[in-house]
């Protein structure tokens, strides 16, 4: 179980820099109501996150009412990818209101049909369609179906099997679920005999022995999933748990695979996509195109709002009203996310990731070669990366303990991080908004040293 961060003040070091200010001890003590009246009229789940009570956000920092500014490393879960309250953003979200037009359900607007044509405009040549949803469970939904669909008509009602990775993360409705790595995740669901969902060991978690596609293939035929029965595969483009990628040459084996077995592959580019990782499409690491992609988080850079991609011949097996939404493409949504995209693509922020991307984790590397029995690895590409820690045994045990505290350290000390994730909450997650300078990208690098530092040396 996750550990509760504390709602008693801490004497915390009061600082001032270009970037941070800490001027009260944390949580901040006017902001103890607030946090006393979530968590009694909150569930239980939704107190997991440091006590950071966000009053506003701008570029790459949170300002709470009290005076103090944190550089964010959280990006709100990489959603502010463009960086916070941009005022291109703003601007036109305000355009719609003072129309107003505030929900159009799945009448036609014109925001629906220049985001849709913006998406299809820069997706892969071949998926030319693109269904606008609200969260990146229900796009990871509305995958599965879609998939599903495509293996009854092509194969049969058997060829129904949908293979994703341990540690894969897609949501937290049932079916996202169902199709995550995680089996603690799932304990709620209870026994299920639904075998139609399969996960085998992903390639690029540094606990894999066997991580080559030879090693898929036999993986799966111990499971009883063989390619005729199977309809979808379905990796994370990383895995959010952990920042980790897959191999290059694995991924493309599996693009071979999947199409030779009339397969559809898909990746999640909830985490991934929007230039992330240092392009436009995580997924154009691997040097393979899908046949269907989800998105979400920062395709807005802000509002509710997902998206999946794909093929013509995926994407219209549903006839009229049989695969719709309720807020699909609202219009405010919209209109943020046609801002978002265009800061992102006229500002080179994927280039920009990429670039400092590369001083992120150089300075990573450095804390772990300094630390090399307490950080078995750092992962990841571009302006995302995760941290493991583990004990200091040798036996790649996951140390939560540690992670956890070493997010506190950091929150107290005006570095905004949110709680730790993946195998054992034992991995630091960082994904800072893609417009922050490499001058506090290095800022922020000297707290997590000085973090990681304290919490190894107690």
């Amino acid at each position: 179980m996750s550990r509760q961060f504390a709602l008693s003040p801490k004497k915390s070091p009061r600082i001032r820099t270009k970037f941070r200010s800490i001027v009260t001890d944390i949580p901040a003590p006017k902001s103890i109501p607030i946090l006393v009246r979530l968590r009694k009229t909150e569930p239980l789940s939704m107190t997991g996150q440091p006590p950071v009570v966000w009053d506003r956000a701008k570029g790459f920092r949170v300002f709470d009412r009290w005076g103090n500014c944190w550089l964010d490393w959280s990006s709100g879960v990489l959603v502010a990818s463009a960086g916070h309250g941009r005022d291109e953003i703003v601007a036109s979200i305000k355009q719609v209101l003072r129309k107003p037009l505030l929900h159009s359900y799945c009448f036609p607007s014109e925001y629906r049909a220049k985001l849709t044509d913006k998406i299809v405009k820069l997706a892969p040549v071949g998926l030319d369609k693109c269904f606008l949803l609200t969260t990146g469970a229900e796009a990871v939904e509305c995958v599965i179906k879609i998939s599903r669909a495509f293996g009854q008509k092509v194969g049969g009602s058997n060829k129904n099997i949908i293979v994703t990775f341990n540690g894969d993360f897609h949501g937290r409705t049932m079916g996202s679920q169902l199709a995550g790595g995680s089996s603690t995740l799932k304990d709620w669901i209870g026994p299920t005999a639904d075998k139609g969902f399969v996960q085998v060991d992903f390639p690029g978690n540094i606990r894999t022995k066997d991580t080559s596609f030879e090693g898929f293939l036999k993986a799966l035929e111990t499971k009883g999933a063989t390619a005729d029965r199977i309809c979808l595969v379905l990796p994370e483009t990383f895995q959010g748990g952990s920042a980790a990628f897959m191999p290059i040459e694995f991924a493309k084996k599996l693009r071979e695979w999947t199409t030779a077995n009339r397969i559809v592959l898909g990746f999640d580019e909830i985490q991934a996509g929007f230039g992330r990782c240092g392009t436009l499409w995580g997924f154009q690491h691997y040097d393979v195109v899908p046949d269907i992609f989800c998105l979400g988080k920062s395709i807005s850079g802000s509002l509710p709002l997902s998206a999946v991609v794909g093929k013509q011949e995926l994407m219209d097996l549903f006839s009229p009203n049989s695969m719709t939404s309720t807020h699909t493409g609202n219009p405010v949504c919209c209109a943020a996310a046609l801002a978002s995209i265009h800061i992102i693509l006229k500002g080179k922020l994927m280039q920009k990731a990429a670039e400092r991307g590369r001083v992120l984790h150089e300075g990573l590397n450095r804390v772990r070669n300094k630390f090399p029995h307490n950080i078995a690895a750092v992962q990841g590409r571009g302006m995302v990366a995760g941290v493991h820690m583990v004990k200091p045994s040798g036996k790649m045990e996951p140390d939560p303990e540690a992670a956890f505290d070493i997010v506190e350290r950091c929150v107290e000390r005006g570095l905004l991080m949110f709680a730790p994730v993946g195998i054992g909450s034992a991995t630091v997650k960082i994904s800072p908004p893609l417009v922050t300078p490499n001058e506090a990208i290095l800022e922020g690098l000297a707290v997590f040293e000085e973090a990681v530092e304290a919490v190894v040396d107690n």
